[in-house]
């Protein structure tokens, strides 16, 4: 777990938040089926498969996998810099993901996908991160692939009760 305390508290308020504003429908789901952030967090290690939705030129969906990775409470991906989901987020930002678990668990999150990479603040400890998990040659972490943090505006989870 690589949170803060007020990261945890940030997730907190974002999934409480989130929840308040669903329809009656989603919070008959997930109300009483869901997990507060620090067991989320606890949960969510390694790396996650998402399904990651991007919208073309044209406003057509797109869905595609990707390795999800939830570090400081925020989701963070990578894909070819050739990909075309790379040049939807360089376009539309905008974009959804889910990570399932069978029944079991469901994370689902809305937000901006904002581009990785030196300029930003955290990406020594992010890349170290993705590089221990991956291996340091594993990639031309410069021109090949391109990392993504997705900063929400509405996630939700369903987690199955525990037996």
């Amino acid at each position: 777990m690589r949170e803060t305390p007020e990261e945890l508290a940030a997730l907190q308020d974002l999934l409480d938040a989130s929840l308040s504003r669903s329809t009656a429908h989603l919070q008959s789901i997930v109300a009483e089926r869901t997990m507060p952030a620090q067991r989320l967090v606890e949960t969510l290690t390694g790396m996650c498969t998402l399904a990651l939705s991007t919208v073309t030129a044209t406003g057509e969906p797109r869905i595609s996998g990707v390795d999800g990775h939830f570090l400081h409470g925020r989701w963070i991906f990578g894909t070819a810099r050739t990909a075309a989901k790379a040049r939807h987020l360089a376009a539309r930002p905008a974009a959804s993901a889910a990570h399932l678990r069978g029944e079991e668990l469901g994370v689902f999150t809305h937000g901006t996908a904002e581009i990785l990479g030196p300029s930003t603040a955290d990406w020594a400890e992010l890349l170290a991160y993705l590089q221990d998990f991956y291996g340091k040659n594993a990639f031309d972490w410069e021109n090949e692939v391109v990392y993504y943090r997705l900063r929400p505006h509405w996630m939700t989870v369903y987690a199955a009760p525990r037996s």
